[in-house]
């Protein structure tokens, strides 16, 4: 047994779906093993949204890179008055992490992409939500022609491509232009990474 797993300190009691409307909201109730020796019942929600993967296009020759901006209603909720800057992004819907950034590279932004390379797996929100996101850098060659991009209107997508150069978004993130997490990881890693 891996000696970080934590397995022998968690009793579930009882996990109940509270909603299961677009994604799953679950109860789950259980005892936790604490660091003092004592059991100690909790109660936690989560939110379960599927696993995703998001992409940042780069064209290294020419020096630009594409992100995309859309309406996101929790931004909103939380005040946010401005559509969301963001990296590409979706969720697998049972595909892998390489194939689902190859598809919304092409539903959002209609750009091919290659050479994708992972530089992140992670949680995003452990807190509340039990999803997991691939973060790929990946090559696109800003000449060629594209595909429509913008998303699927059945889908209530409405995206807007954007394309800039890395020090764009570096100064839009600086002033709280890209507030969104996976984006600044992505950008920040190209930042000091080349």
């Amino acid at each position: 047994m891996d000696k970080d797993d934590v397995s022998e300190r968690v009793k579930v009691r009882e996990i109940k779906v509270l909603s299961d409307n677009h994604y799953v909201l679950r109860k789950a109730t259980y005892d936790w093993h604490r660091g003092d020796g004592t059991w100690q019942t909790q109660s936690r929600e989560t939110y379960d949204m599927g696993d995703g993967a998001a992409v940042l296009p780069v064209d290294r020759a020419r020096g630009k890179l594409l992100l995309v901006r859309q309406f996101r209603w929790p931004t909103y909720e939380a005040g946010y008055r401005k559509t969301f800057i963001e990296a590409i992004a979706g969720k697998l819907d049972g595909d892998d992490p390489v194939t689902c950034a190859r598809r919304e590279a092409m539903e959002e932004a209609g750009v091919e992409i290659r050479n994708e390379k992972r530089v992140f797996h992670c949680f995003m929100s452990p807190g509340g939500l039990t999803e997991q996101l691939s973060l790929f850098l990946a090559d696109y060659d800003s000449t060629a022609a594209r595909a429509a991009g913008g998303g699927h209107a059945h889908e209530g997508e409405d995206i807007t491509v954007l394309e800039m150069t890395l020090d764009e978004a570096m100064a839009m993130v600086a002033a709280g232009e890209i507030a969104d997490a996976k984006t600044i990881m992505l950008l920040q890693h190209l930042n000091l990474n080349g």
